[in-house]
Formats: C-alpha cells, sequence, structure tokens
C-alpha cells in the first residue's frame, strides 16, 4: 500500500454549446485562467494489490506550480499520510514511520497501480490531457447544468489504460474521475467541495514535519 496513489488531485472542464471534447477542452482552459489555489475532497474506492479500498483525501493544489498536496483520511492503512507532487518530483510522508519517500514523479506515476495517469495534473487543464486522444462520450442534463462526460487514452493507441472524465458547465469542473484498465475499473472517484482561490500558499502546501526522515528508494 505504501507505493500507492501518487494523487494530486482535481481538473476543471466543460462546455456550454460544445460540440467536441476539444471544445470542451478549451472552455474548460478559460475558466482555468485566474484560479490561483485550488482544493477540493477526492472520495470513493480503488482496485489496489490488496483489493477493494475505501479512497477519501483531500487535494490542496497551486495549478501555476503543478504543485499539489493530497491528505488522507481513507484507507485506513493511509490515513494520515500526505502526498506532495510538483513538475519533478513526488514527496510522500508516511505516519507510522516518520519517513518522506521521494522519487521522481514518472517513477512514482508507474507505480501507483492506476495505470498511466498523471494525477499531479489534475489541477490544471491545460497540460493535464496534452499526451492524450480525448473524446467526448456523451452529455447529460439541461442548459445550463449539463454534464459532459471525457475519455482520454494516451496517444498512439497501444495503452489499454482509460481515464473518464465528468465535468459539469455549472462551473466548469469535474465531478467524477473513473480510471480503467483492460476493461476493468481501478478507481472511480467523486469530486466535492471543490473551492477556488481561498489563499492557499505554495510554502504551506510543501511543509511535511521536519522531524521525518528523508529515504530516496
Amino acid at each position: 500500500m505504501h507505493k500507492t496513489l501518487p494523487f494530486l488531485l482535481a481538473l476543471t472542464l466543460g462546455a456550454a454549446s460544445a460540440q467536441s471534447a476539444q471544445d470542451i477542452l478549451n472552455r474548460v482552459d478559460s475558466a482555468q485562467k485566474n484560479v490561483k489555489d485550488l482544493s477540493f475532497r477526492l472520495s470513493g474506492s480503488a482496485n489496489m494489490d490488496s483489493g477493494k479500498q475505501t479512497i477519501d483525501l483531500t487535494v490542496k493544489a497551486v495549478p501555476a506550480q503543478s504543485l499539489a498536496r493530497i491528505q488522507f483520511a481513507a484507507p485506513d492503512a493511509l490515513a494520515d499520510n500526505v502526498v506532495v507532487a510538483d513538475r519533478k518530483e513526488v514527496r510522500q510522508y508516511l505516519f507510522l514511520t516518520n519517513q518522506i519517500t521521494v522519487m521522481p514523479l514518472d517513477k512514482a506515476t508507474t507505480q501507483s497501480g492506476l495505470g498511466t495517469f498523471d494525477f499531479t495534473k489534475l489541477s490544471n487543464p491545460a497540460t493535464l490531457l496534452a499526451g492524450y486522444d480525448v473524446k467526448l462520450l456523451g452529455t447529460s442534463g439541461r442548459a445550463g447544468q449539463r454534464t459532459f462526460q471525457l475519455e482520454a487514452q494516451a496517444k498512439g493507441g497501444s495503452s489499454k489504460d482509460r481515464t473518464r472524465v465528468w465535468i459539469t458547465e455549472a462551473g466548469w469542473r469535474p465531478t467524477r474521475v473513473q480510471l480503467l484498465s483492460s476493461g476493468k475499473t481501478l478507481a472511480d472517484l467523486t469530486v466535492s467541495n471543490y473551492k477556488t482561490n481561498s489563499g492557499l500558499s505554495a510554502a504551506s502546501l510543501r511543509q511535511l514535519p521536519k522531524s521525518a526522515q528523508i529515504v530516496r528508494p
């Protein structure tokens, strides 16, 4: 479990009269331009090495720096653990051992057990899906409150991994993220308590216990 989710947690996407996935991405990118910081709760379930687990965590992010902080409430084995990720590395604080494991971002993403999707970019739609082919699967709801379901696959078509993101046009933000691999659901997570520009600082997001031992595997 300790090689788990290098989450970084959430995305913002949407469209008022969108006709394609790219229209949606463009509108989300436009809505994101004035977001200096954001926070949200991500909850649901994930199929880990040890079986199906309840996931409950809080994400705080500074999109301009691709910086995110994730604090776990569940599963129990990860409660009070903290992950801090940026463009270069992931720092995972393990509460029980008072250790901080540091590894490059690409290695942490590979070891997450959730495919190739880079959770550290969830708060930055301008770069999140740059390496993916994205299509619009469907639209539901009435005008002004519609939800758009997008599906992304790594470019080239060889990967069996898929990422599905549900976007509401009421605020142009994500409401749900689902990860799939070879037809199986790896994670199904709901986005809630979404807040922007609440005064979060990069320094506060990076803060971890000074007494913790640094480990570089």
